[in-house]
């Protein structure tokens, strides 16, 4: 029940807010390769890029270190290589972090991780492509106050705190947008280079074309771009795995229960015509 209500609270939260900058409706969002989520070797390195690098300021309060014996950990793993102080493997997966000093220092408290999987699903995208998108998204912009932007959160505050596994990169950002004075449509392309210093170029969009944008990235180093992006899908199969961690007991136990149905059926068919087949 406390994981049901904090997953409303938090859904009701994120969905209204991000309504404001409308992440999903505007871009492409890249498809979360879902095998991810039943690799215990993806979910145990999410686990990892999650605690050294996500816990520092989110906490996943809804879930606890024990359950990770889950993606194939067992306690001693759990404690040696995951938890940072003094928290016990049967505690929740806590920071030191208090909420007054996150308000003075960021304005708020950032969000929990418990359910962000499920809180960032709507009618229109999957939570899971939305993460992969908004993680892999960031690129170099000089405008904004921490030095970086989104192309599925424009104008996030969060930095990008993995930008040194991902490594230096051109992003070009193309929209269509109404022209300002009333004339029609403008395609709006802007080059960010590796420092973050923009070139825009704007042209007119002859006929009738819908809105939208559209965007690309241009790696320093591919290779170095290649193990990041298999990075953030292990880190989207550990959130997605946090938000509903019995997902795969449940599933393993369905499959059992509807092959003793099906067998069952099949004894019932049988002992309910050998019952009646003397009966005329």
């Amino acid at each position: 029940m406390k994981r049901l209500i904090a997953s409303l609270c938090l859904i009701a939260g994120t969905l209204l807010g991000g309504a404001a900058h409308a992440a999903g409706a505007q871009v492409h969002l890249d498809t979360w390769p879902e095998a991810r989520g039943r690799d215990l070797a993806s979910l145990q390195n999410g686990a990892r890029t999650f605690v050294n690098y996500c816990m520092g300021c989110h906490s996943a309060s809804l879930m606890r270190w024990n359950r990770l014996n889950a993606i194939g950990l067992d306690d001693r793993q759990i404690r040696d290589f995951l938890i940072f102080g003094e928290q016990k493997v049967g505690d929740p997966m806590t920071i030191a972090m208090r909420p007054a000093d996150a308000k003075a220092w960021f304005g708020k408290m950032p969000p929990d991780m418990s359910v962000i999987a499920r809180a960032r699903t709507s009618f229109d995208f999957k939570g899971t492509d939305y993460l992969y998108t908004l993680l892999r998204g960031y690129y170099r912009d000089a405008t904004s106050p921490t030095g970086w932007n989104n192309v599925a959160y424009p104008n996030i505050g969060m930095p990008h705190i993995l930008w040194e596994r991902q490594g230096p990169r051109e992003a070009t950002i193309e929209r269509i947008v109404h022209d300002a004075g009333g004339k029609g449509m403008v395609r709006e392309v802007a080059v960010y280079d590796a420092a973050g210093r923009a070139t825009v170029t704007r042209t007119a969009v002859p006929g009738h074309a819908a809105e939208g944008a559209s965007y690309s990235f241009k790696p320093a180093d591919p290779a170095l771009a290649r193990q990041y992006d298999s990075d953030v899908a292990d880190l989207v199969a550990f959130l997605t795995f946090m938000t509903d961690p019995s997902a795969t007991t449940r599933v393993r136990i369905g499959v059992w229960v509807l092959l003793f149905l099906a067998f069952f059926t099949v004894v019932a068919w049988w002992l309910n015509r050998e019952y009646w087949k003397d009966v005329k």
